[in-house]
């Protein structure tokens, strides 16, 4: 797939990591683009000024030694502070800032953050174009991801996504539920082909993509411009080169190797005891584990000892251990192991 440009930056490729909350920190970001990613957002971060010291959002503000270019979320309900806090991040090394209008969890969409700004347009419009006003003087391109509407009687992508082109957002990102699914059920793709027929800007198409042959489809089915993954990364970030491969070429690549996922994880979780130091790195690390492992041979039982060890230099010689073992009995992850069970290609 060809290159793609927001703003003045040219990416990878045209498949992207989505912005997940406590999973795509910085070192999950670099690693999902060692394997094939050309583009990756960050975490979001709030726009309330009185959280920007806590340790949580200077974590999330933090891009030592991360690759261009460098796109972080900002989220809230205040067009001022919005645009305050995207000139927080572009002082701390953002060079693209994308609007969080997607999230449906409750503690954002409670306080009429994230997803629950699509039902007062007015507003999500207000803070669209004081966050471009902000970001223009520095040169920084802004983008947004939004959600098919907030429930099925109230799809409202489409007449956003002209607005929003209309305010100066260069790229938007369409993930295919309404706020109401949350996660539940499957992705439609029709409202994010009627959003890249609406608009000029580039559309992402976002949801339930989770195989090459998905990628394929969804990218016929909606015209995208670029495919936005997320769950289907986790435990699994090279499902990037999959995909491109399977783009370029219609051949599957081979499951990974058992010593390449070893050397992956150890480095990933070594990378990630650094952000976080000893004791929330090691909590947060095992989610991480677990979906590295869950479908593999004694996979349960490795989490379930993982679970009990609260240091990082135990739980990494358990995990080095684990692929030891699975080494020692096969070269390559099982072809049904290295893949997340798939939903269907196309649906209404």
């Amino acid at each position: 797939m060809s290159a793609l440009h927001i703003g003045p930056h040219a990416l990878a490729n045209r498949l992207f990591v989505a912005p997940m909350a406590g999973v795509t920190d910085r070192p999950f970001r670099q690693l999902c683009k060692q394997l094939g990613a050309g583009y990756a957002v960050s975490e979001m971060v709030t726009s309330r000024r009185d959280l920007w010291d806590s340790l949580k959002t200077s974590r999330r503000a933090n891009h030592d030694g991360e690759s261009g270019p460098i796109a972080v979320q900002i989220a809230g309900t205040d067009a001022d502070m919005m645009a305050e806090a995207a000139l927080y991040n572009i002082d701390r090394g953002a060079q693209i800032i994308d609007i969080n209008m997607g999230c449906p969890a409750k503690k954002v969409c409670n306080k009429w953050a994230g997803s629950a700004l699509m039902q007062n347009e007015r507003l999500a419009l207000e803070i669209a174009s004081a966050v471009v006003r902000a970001c223009a003087p520095r040169g920084v391109p802004v983008t947004l991801k939004m959600r098919t509407g907030w429930c099925g009687q109230h799809k409202n992508a489409v007449q956003l996504a002209r607005q929003f082109e209309d305010a100066g957002i260069q790229m938007l990102t369409v993930h295919g539920r309404t706020r109401e699914q949350g996660y539940r059920g499957c992705a439609e793709y029709d409202t994010i082909a009627a959003v890249k027929a609406a608009v000029a800007v580039p559309v992402v198409a976002n949801g339930d993509i989770d195989s090459p042959e998905k990628a394929r489809a969804v990218l016929a089915a909606t015209g995208a411009d670029a495919l936005m993954i997320g769950r289907a990364a986790q435990g699994r970030p090279w499902i990037f080169r999959e995909i491109a491969h399977f783009l370029a070429t219609g051949q599957h690549l081979a499951p990974p190797l058992v010593a390449e996922v070893r050397r992956l994880l150890l480095a990933h979780l070594q990378d990630h005891y650094q952000l976080y130091g000893e004791a929330s790195g090691v909590r947060s690390a095992r989610k991480h584990i677990a979906w590295y492992v869950r479908a593999l041979p004694g996979g349960e039982a490795l989490r379930q000892h993982i679970n009990t060890l609260e240091c990082s230099a135990a739980q990494w010689q358990a995990v080095a251990g684990y692929f030891d073992d699975l080494g020692a009995r096969m070269d390559r992850l099982p072809a049904a192991a290295s893949a997340r069970p798939t939903s269907p290609l196309l649906h209404a």
